[in-house]
């Protein structure tokens, strides 16, 4: 009976049906904790991630967990809240869990624990700042890739003052995406104003905020380009208390492509980082660590291209003043 519920491919199959009946029959339920003591391995992947209020991550979970599920895993979740030390002590629990590896999906506040996590031999995979060491791999994101082609297409309708809503720049990912398009606007030598580079929070209301401040200006930009979608829909959202009709009054570029994104109105353009491959990749890395079929001693990377996905929320610039808040 145990050799068919674990599986074990010489079982006869006419016996392993017979075996299954039974089983369903009777309602058993594998002891997998004693499983796991007899087998070393837990088949259990720990999974990190920042926030689950942003669509983007419960995207990355769902892909996650159904490719943890088609290989017979399952999936210990945590979210951080960008809390340092809540990061350490989820990555405790999964350590007293005895998990199989873990995939730290964060995207810049990580650089704490690479160094006990090297030292316990826990396969995990990061974002962005995984260094070249044995059973640590890494998840290379491409910003300049998809920002590049969103400033080109915004410069492309004639766009001239084009803003910039960062995320938390004490985040390794938002400082990345900034330096990405200041790097893609000298790249077609536009001029980059200091006060069209404003600080969000990768939030809504940071958005909104952002929006606010852009429109005090006395030039005011005719395009904005934002860090993650939630701050793009942010945008959209204060620009419909101004009266503005998006794009027609402003341009909005996104990062993430949220499948709220293509919801919005008008549906919001948007950098693609698709949280599927972002998933697939870091399975794909614990599980060749844990099999041992892991391409590098040093650790694999795996890089995500980043491409921009054309909708509504772009078009020429508009040759009047932008309208003022309604009082």
């Amino acid at each position: 009976m145990s050799r068919t519920i674990n599986r074990v491919p010489s079982v006869d199959p006419q016996l392993a049906r017979r075996v299954w009946k039974v089983v369903e029959e009777l309602g058993y339920y594998p002891n997998t904790q004693a499983r796991a003591l007899v087998s070393g391995k837990s088949r259990i992947f720990g999974l990190i991630v920042s926030e689950i209020t942003n669509p983007f991550f419960p995207e990355i979970v769902q892909s996650f967990e159904d490719i943890a599920v088609r290989h017979n895993y399952e999936i210990l979740l945590t979210s951080t809240i960008h809390d340092p030390k809540r990061m350490e002590l989820a990555v405790r629990r999964m350590i007293e869990r005895r998990v199989d590896g873990v995939a730290i999906l964060t995207f810049g506040m990580e650089e704490t624990l690479i160094e006990d996590l090297r030292f316990r031999k826990l396969p995990v995979v990061f974002v962005d700042v995984g260094p070249h060491v044995p059973g640590v791999s890494n998840i290379r994101i491409n910003y300049q890739h998809g920002i590049r082609q969103a400033v080109q297409h915004l410069a492309a309708l004639r766009h001239v003052r084009i803003a910039f809503i960062s995320g938390p720049l004490h985040l390794k990912s938002a400082v990345a995406r900034k330096t990405a398009f200041e790097k893609s606007m000298h790249e077609i030598g536009r001029e980059l104003p200091t006060e069209l580079m404003v600080a969000g929070d990768h939030r809504m209301e940071g958005g909104m905020r952002g929006l606010v401040e852009l429109l005090a200006l006395r030039d005011r930009p005719t395009a904005v380009v934002c860090s993650n979608d939630m701050t793009a829909i942010g945008v959209m959202r204060e620009a419909y208390d101004y009266g503005m009709i998006i794009p027609r009054d402003l341009s909005v570029v996104g990062f993430d492509d949220i499948r709220l994104s293509s919801f919005t109105t008008p549906p919001l353009t948007t950098v693609q980082m698709s949280q599927t491959l972002l998933a697939e990749y870091a399975f794909k890395a614990l599980i060749n660590e844990v099999e041992g079929t892991a391409p590098s001693k040093e650790g694999t990377e795996y890089e995500l291209i980043t491409n921009l996905v054309l909708r509504g929320s772009t078009a020429l610039a508009p040759t009047q003043n932008l309208p003022v808040k309604p009082l």
